[in-house]
């Protein structure tokens, strides 16, 4: 019943969407040019085998590019086509997908979750097989694709306590939408452990793609224009802040100057078009605005880096990094990213995105935890200015953070390796493309405008 009332609900309301597209891309959350993908249309299914990953936003699509990469290395006639949901994610992958693999490598944006529009999809590309990755599962859409009978694989799979508790009051539900998957390799044992609880007795845990994403990039040319203008100053870095941070890294920066002189502190927004409200925080504060052309002078305190896909840029060049979304319940963000490039990592108390992770960082010494106390700010000044007023920790610190980094490096292979069992072998005639291997039973989750395993 819950599955014919989302896909009865989600077709009644098809008339509208178009008009909540259109809002979308006023605010510059769709690509106007490209609005027709979120109905299906689009398809230029190449010949030859197919592989459909879809990554739902930043994290889940810089994660996957090793494995593309490990897919094509192991069969070179494979086509990969890449779903996501936001234009940040399509971006990142354009600017990051290696010039090589790009004539193999489509990437649409994913239709909305309308059955018609679902069919058109699938009709037109008609994959060999369907790679989720992380939790985002809509319900028409994985149920479309389970009933043609197209193998799918979760990579990279989360489920958290709470969500497997919400899942286990609907067993049946649960198997029917968890069976489905003919491979689930999850991020952590426990993950692992509450997918078999549900109805996936052969999901296993080779590991979390996050560990062997390559580090982020960096124009060359500009890293050395800057540290130019950098200078011998200290620096350090608050990435991917959200709302609320900013304040407290702002008043941090106040506490830290007078005992730092010509202390540099570069923000950086998780989202870029926030850029004036930050700036707007730093009163009588020499600040310099990456987004509006501006370039750090010598009195310059605070740089607000608000452009897309720098990051890469800014840990080559502080060398110490505050995670952003760790200081307000978010639940952070990659703290793996400043760990590959040789920074020493702090973090707030909100973490729960990244336990694992941070947990196995703590335990080799590369992390230091923030304590946020009564007076953020402060707690946050006092570790930053530890590290700045003792660098062979931070060194120290930093080095341990890499080691774990890279500790999963052969991971994207070993994944590429399962995952090409489910394609049929390159002299396979017997069956049409997106139709390889026995049908997998029709399945649904329940209804919500984004249905996740994890319950978010």
């Amino acid at each position: 019943m819950l599955a014919l009332a989302w896909r009865w609900s989600a077709a009644a309301l098809a008339p509208v969407l178009p008009l909540h597209l259109r809002r979308r891309a006023a605010r510059g959350k769709e690509d106007p040019a490209r609005l027709a993908e979120r109905y299906g249309h689009g398809a230029a299914r190449p010949p030859g085998r197919l592989v459909w990953l879809h990554a739902a936003s930043v994290g889940e699509t810089m994660s996957v590019l090793p494995l593309i990469e490990a897919l094509a290395a192991r069969d070179p006639a494979l086509h990969v086509l890449v779903t996501t949901g936001t234009v940040t994610s399509a971006r990142l992958l354009a600017d990051r997908l290696p010039a090589a693999l790009a004539p193999r490598v489509a990437h649409r944006f994913v239709p909305l979750d309308v059955p018609r529009w679902v069919a058109r999809f699938l009709d037109g590309w008609r994959p060999d097989a369907a790679v989720f990755v992380e939790s985002e599962l809509w319900p028409n859409l994985v149920a479309a694709t389970a009933s043609r009978g197209i193998p799918m694989a979760l990579v990279n799979a989360r489920m958290s306590a709470r969500a497997a508790r919400r899942w286990a009051r609907a067993p049946g539900l649960a198997r029917r939408v968890i069976s489905a998957f003919r491979l689930v390799l999850a991020q952590t044992e426990a993950d692992a452990a509450r997918f078999r609880g549900l109805g996936a007795p052969g999901a296993t845990c080779p590991g979390n793609l996050k560990y062997a994403a390559p580090p982020l990039p960096a124009d060359d040319a500009e890293a050395a224009r800057l540290a130019a203008l950098f200078g011998d100053r200290p620096a350090w870095v608050a990435a991917s802040t959200h709302p609320g941070e900013e304040a407290l890294v702002i008043a941090a920066h106040r506490r830290l100057a007078p005992a730092h002189p010509g202390l540099l502190t570069i923000i950086v927004p998780r989202h870029p078009e926030r850029g004036p409200e930050v700036a707007a925080l730093a009163r009588e504060i020499a600040l310099a605005r990456r987004g509006a052309g501006q370039d750090p002078g010598p009195d310059t305190q605070i740089l607000l880096a608000d452009t897309l896909g720098e990051l890469g840029l800014w840990y080559r060049l502080a060398r110490l990094a505050f995670v952003g979304g760790s200081l307000v319940a978010h639940g952070g963000q990659n703290p793996l990213e400043p760990a590959r490039l040789g920074c020493a990592v702090l973090v707030g108390p909100h973490t729960w995105n990244f336990t694992e992770i941070l947990d196995r960082m703590a335990a080799a010494g590369g992390l230091v935890r923030v304590d946020p106390g009564p007076d953020p700010a402060a707690m946050l000044a006092e570790a930053v200015g530890d590290m700045l007023t003792n660098p062979g920790r931070g060194q120290a610190q930093a080095s341990a953070a890499a080691a774990v980094a890279a500790e999963q490096a052969g991971l994207p292979d070993r994944i590429a390796a399962a995952l090409v069992l489910l394609l049929p072998g390159p002299g396979d005639t017997s069956a049409a493309p997106g139709g390889n291997l026995a049908a997998a039973p029709a399945l649904s989750g329940p209804p919500g405008e984004r249905t996740r395993v994890d319950g978010t």
